[in-house]
Formats: structure tokens, sequence, C-alpha cells
């Protein structure tokens, strides 16, 4: 190959690459995506097209993506100091959680500066370059996440099918004595019953550990299609009643609304029509007080805000959270 030419990487993007490469995603995805990313943007000569460089073999795009990196960190005046301790400690991490083949393999095991983009990370990072600081400083990296509620290393997978659940269970968790980042639990918002399926086909695959999936009542079907995949260390749960929402205690959405939407009154035959989901209890509600549109997403971090008691946690939601904590 012709002698390589590229300029250099600036710090923000270093830290942005850094980021991508340390969050919880298949390795040979995030790396490749990264390494591609960099190749594109910043290797002058030769400049190669992205269906070119798919086939470049994967040892050599990580040398030139290792050799940008390390270069860019070279003329921000970070210097390499020849130990490669922290990588170690990333390919065990990583081949920790997933399967990893060969190609993978050759991915991880690169000599890129880790230990040089700590000097460039501030207190007030995301929760994976927290985690990379800890791997550096920490004998214990666990003890480090426990008293730094850094959610990684990731030790299990929980699967729902929206935002609700993503923003309420870790909360509900959290006033249960569980806290999910403190633990390594790792929720994952799939977008409804059908990617919920999609995503755990894809995970189950790839991902040495536990993985809890969650799934609205309508979903039966749904967990059928899992049921035969589930493996042992696994588990998945189908609602008792309708959605996520439905598991609220009436005094918690009724505080809420109360509270967020400037006191306004609610009478209680709205609240308590029989056999109507909350969803649409809620969506009436909205629209009859003349206020904005029901949003499933805006709502749940208003109960986030108000969950202040032990009532505020249903019996089934303390079971999922009990499930979820005893996955090994």
């Amino acid at each position: 190959m012709e002698v390589l030419k590229f300029k250099p990487l600036t710090k923000d993007q270093l830290i942005i690459s850094i980021d991508r490469l340390t969050r919880f995603k298949e390795p040979e995805v995030k790396y490749l995506r990264v390494f591609y990313d960099i190749l594109s943007a910043n290797l002058l000569v030769p400049k190669f097209k992205k269906s070119e460089m798919e086939k470049i073999d994967y040892a050599e795009i990580t040398q030139i993506a290792q050799d940008i990196i390390n270069f860019s960190l070279e003329a921000l005046g970070v210097h390499a100091n020849e130990n490669y301790a922290l990588n170690n400690k990333i390919f065990e991490y990583e081949t920790s959680l997933f399967n990893i083949d060969k190609n993978s393999e050759m991915l991880l095991k690169n000599k890129i500066n880790y230990d040089g983009f700590i000097d460039l990370l501030t207190e007030n990072e995301p929760k994976n370059l927290q985690w990379l600081k800890g791997l550096k400083y920490s004998e214990d990296i666990k003890s480090f996440r426990q008293e730094n509620s850094i959610k990684y290393p990731i030790e299990k997978v929980v699967i729902v099918e929206g935002a609700t659940e993503e923003t309420l269970l870790p909360e509900f968790a959290k006033r249960c004595g569980y806290d999910f980042d403190k633990n390594g639990v790792y929720v994952l918002s799939a977008g409804g019953k059908n990617q919920v399926v999609k995503l755990y086909y894809s995970l189950v695959e790839k991902l040495k550990i536990p993985i809890f999936v969650l799934l609205d009542k309508d979903a039966k079907q749904n967990q059928e299609s899992i049921n035969h995949k589930l493996r042992n260390c696994d588990c998945i749960h189908l609602l008792s009643c309708g959605e996520f929402e439905d598991l609220l205690p009436l005094d918690l959405v009724k505080r809420t609304l109360e509270y967020e939407l400037n006191n306004i009154s609610i009478l209680e035959k709205e609240m308590l029509l029989p056999q109507e989901p909350m969803v649409k209890k809620l969506e009436e509600i909205f629209k009859t007080r003349g206020m904005h549109e029901f949003k499933k997403v805006e709502f749940a971090q208003m109960v986030r805000r108000n969950i202040v008691q032990n009532s505020d946690i249903s019996t089934e939601i303390r079971e999922i959270i009990e499930v979820i904590k005893k996955l090994k």
C-alpha cells in the first residue's frame, strides 16, 4: 500500500469516537462503524469508498484507524506510553459480554492509546466514559460502578416495548432498593412488541449475559415466538393487564396530573371508567381539558418526578424487579 497521509481528528472528534467505541453494542458493529468513519473523513491518501473499505482485511482497517487516532492524540500533546493494560481490560470485558469471532477479535486487539484518551475526559462524561476512567484507576471496577452508579460493566439486559417502561422501571427499581445503574442493568426500548422479538433474536445469538423481556398483555404470540429461543439464564414476563401504564397506581396517576398540569381538577369518574385502559383515559383527560396532546414519553417523565412513597409501586412491578434482580 502507498504511504498513508491523514489529518488528525479534533479533540471533540476523538471524544466522540471513544464514546462510540465504549458503548454497549456488538464490537464488530461499533468498531467498524467508527473505523470506517475515521478513514472516510481523515485518511487523505489513499482515499477509499465505503464499498472499498468493506473489502479490506480487518487487521489492516484496525491498523490504519489506530494510527490516525494515536497520531491525533499526539497532535494534542497526548503521548503513548506503550502500556496496553487498559486495552486488555477492554478486550476482557467485551469478550465477557459477547460471543467474539476472529474478525471481532482483530478489531478489539488494537493498540489504540486508550490511556491517552483519559487525559481528554472531564468529570461530566457519559457513564461509559466514566467506566473507562474507572478501568484505569480502580482495582475493583464493580465496586467503582456501585459507588458511582455508572451502569458499566453491564451484567444483564432488560428489553421493553417502549419509553414508559424504559423511563419508569429503573426509577421504581431504585425505590425498591435495587439501583439498575449500580448493578449493571441495561434497559433497551425496542419500540413495539414485534421489535422486541427482533431485538431478542439478535441479542440472544451474541450475548453471554442474561436477558429479561417485558411484554404487554396483548403480546402473547410474541412471547411464544421468543419462548423457543429462551435460554436458561433468560426470563420473559407478560403483563397481567394491558400496558405498563395500567400497572401504575391510580393515586400516583392522579397526583402526577394534579401537580404537573397546573393543579387541574381531575374528575373521579374520568379516572375510574370501567374496562378503560389507562392510556385511553389519559388521552381523554388531556383532550377534554384542552391540554396538549398526550404523549407517553412526557407522561412517564412526569410520573417519575412524582414517585414518592412505597404505595406508588404496584405489586406486579415489584415482582418484575425482583425477578430482574435474581437473574444470573
